[in-house]
């Protein structure tokens, strides 16, 4: 076929960018380009064997050589090469792959790299940019490549210096995979020994599961070894630290982790890690979860829910099947009776981990439950099956502590309480100022504060625990049980009757605003609040489905004990009750965290009301 010419393309901007970053920013650790071209040669392998089962009429015409990773060096011309035998790229894919960026995070990189952080490469695997890293080292960048699949005369030499250019030629390549060459810049000529290499090669890319050959030497430099296969005798907690900096491109050593083999009706080996810290696209929609399907080591399939549930998605690992079948896909995922085992078993270990965690350790489960804890609500309302075990791993803070578990909240219930006593509220500042809780604070009652947007579907798929019901103090009626006493009731029911005169002239004046007007025991300080009616719709939850915050059916409730609402019960034939009728209920929206729907209605009938009472008496 005729070769095109050479042709010369800018970069796309963020990719411009982040290349200036790699040429001008000082690294602390520039050996990082090591691991990161490694890596992605040993998912080029990876992809190839995939290939081989998925496509058998390209990919499997290729020759079925070894897997294997080569590294190399010139001294006198001042290169090294990182060589591999994998899937490779066509032309299309070199300009897609490497003159832009598809990734989502790219954005949040370029901000992440900005003022302080500048030049942590702890940043470039996390955000998919680390062929980019090559540019820490090098001025100049070839990398000659041809796909699987393809014939010889369609391979491609792509060449770079990283100042906003780069040239794609087609070129004769006899063999399938990807040889890059860089060429170092000044004062980067310590990397050029074989001693240098070998040593970054052993503490980055020790566990990858491809055979990384240095220097001509057929011996390979790492162990070459699924670390997840390996007997547990064996391995020591810095051989798994090290494997999962490798998986994850985190340079911070993982919390806990679980590794076991399982053999019976279904045999695979699970090696699962619980993260440090949280990833930069946790709560995005499109981000990916963290746990690889490998089939009898081989890596096949990653980022599925049916590999891990989604509220478990900052769990990074392996797992290990050996009764799948290796051209493993979605759809068999989604019917398969071994792959339900497996998730039931890996979700099953990692809330165990999570448990010994938060009984043992419990300083490094607070850690975990900062990064990771509004996630993990998510399984209430997402997993039935695992509901009771993700219950007791939920911490809050309440009125009385932080960092409280629901069982430390039952161990410390008043004797005749019967309900778990919660507050759903925007912050904890607003929860800690609500009304909502004078009456509870009188009674020395602890209350939990839910201040997460996931804490609403908490409470509704979680009615009970260990047989006590959970009890909005925002909603409906107070309830306080046997906690109130028979003074209590028959100071409560005498209100509801020497207030019944008040209570129907606000109605009157509060009709189209107020769903309801009553007496309640709620309060102290506060002259009223608002509650919401309607049982079946917690108060959060509202507030996200009306534009206001306000329930769909707000009740105004009035304390008898406040010297205000005395005042307008030995006043209700005042001409001005409708204005203290309106201002009452405005107060009350604002202290629940609603919006005023009239806000100059609000301003002028208070000026009005306070113009009234500070003239002198007639």
């Amino acid at each position: 076929m005729t070769l095109p010419a050479k042709e010369t393309f800018g970069f796309q901007a963020e990719a411009a960018q982040i290349l200036d970053l790699m040429a001008n920013s000082l690294y602390s650790n520039k050996e990082i380009f090591l691991r990161e071209l490694i890596s992605n040669s040993s998912d080029a392998i990876d992809r190839f064997r995939i290939e081989r089962f998925a496509a058998p009429e390209t990919a499997g015409k290729e020759p079925e050589d070894e897997p294997r990773i080569r590294v190399d060096f010139d001294k006198e011309a001042g290169t090294i090469t990182i060589a591999d035998n994998g899937i490779g790229m066509s032309r299309d894919e070199v300009i897609g792959n490497i003159g832009t960026i598809a990734k989502s995070g790219t954005a949040e990189f370029l901000r992440a790299m900005s003022g302080e952080r500048r030049g942590d490469t702890a940043l470039i695997g996390q955000f998919g940019v680390g062929f980019y890293s090559a540019f820490i080292v090098a001025d100049r960048v070839t990398l000659t490549t041809r796909r699987a699949g393809l014939p010889a005369d369609e391979g491609v030499r792509w060449t770079s210096e990283g100042k906003g250019e780069y040239t794609v030629e087609t070129v004769e390549r006899a063999e399938r995979g990807t040889t890059i060459v860089l060429h170092l810049r000044e004062g980067e000529d310590e990397l050029l020994n074989e001693h240098r290499l070998r040593s970054v090669i052993k503490r980055y890319s020790d566990h990858i599961g491809r055979p990384i050959l240095l220097c001509g030497d057929d011996t390979p430099v790492n162990q070459a070894t699924a670390l997840w296969a390996r007997p547990k005798s064996e391995l020591k907690e810095q051989d798994y630290n090290d494997f999962y900096r490798q998986l994850t491109n985190d340079f911070a050593d993982p919390l806990a982790h679980v590794h076991v083999k399982v053999e019976g009706r279904y045999e695979y080996t699970l090696l699962l890690f619980v993260p440090s810290q949280a990833p930069y696209d946790l709560w995005l929609p499109q981000s990916l979860q963290g746990v690889r399907l490998h089939v009898q080591r081989v890596f096949v399939l990653e980022d599925t829910d049916r590999l891990m549930p989604r509220y478990l998605r900052f769990v990074r690992g392996v797992i290990d099947s050996a009764d799948l079948p290796l051209n493993v896909s979605r759809e068999i995922l989604q019917g398969g009776q071994a792959m339900d085992h497996i998730r039931s078993s890996a979700v099953k270990r990692v809330l165990k981990l999570l448990k010994d965690m938060a009984d043992g350790e419990p300083e490094k489960y607070a850690t975990f439950w900062k990064e990771f804890g509004a996630t993990l609500k998510e399984g209430v309302p997402d997993d039935p099956a695992h509901r009771d075990d993700i219950a007791r791993l939920l911490r809050f803070t309440s009125t009385k502590h932080a960092d409280v578990s629901l069982a430390d909240y039952v161990s410390r219930m008043k004797e005749g309480q019967d309900k778990i006593y919660y507050l759903l509220a925007p912050g904890l500042s607003d929860a800690a100022s609500s009304p909502h809780l004078e009456a509870f604070r009188e009674k020395d009652i602890e209350v939990l504060l839910l201040d997460d947007a996931v804490d609403n579907f908490v409470v509704t798929a979680l009615p009970h625990f260990e047989d006590k019901r959970l009890q909005s103090v925002a909603q409906g009626p107070p309830d306080f049980g046997d906690l109130e006493d028979a003074a209590d009731k028959e100071a409560a029911e005498q209100a509801g009757a020497d207030y019944a005169g008040l209570v129907g002239k606000l109605k009157e004046h509060l009709d189209g605003r107020a769903f309801d007007v009553r007496v309640t025991s709620r309060l102290t300080s506060s002259p009223a609040c608002i509650v919401a009616n309607e049982a079946e719709t917690e108060f959060a939850l509202a507030q996200r489905l009306r534009g206001t915050g306000l329930p769909n059916q707000p009740v105004l409730e009035i304390n008898p004990r406040h010297p205000l609402v005395e005042r307008l019960n030995g006043e209700r034939d005042d001409p001005r009750l409708a204005d203290w009728a309106h201002v009452l209920f405005d107060q009350a929206v604002l202290t629940s965290g609603a919006r005023v729907e009239d806000p100059g209605a609000f301003v002028t009938r208070l000026n009005t009301l306070l113009v009234s009472l500070a003239s002198p008496a007639p």
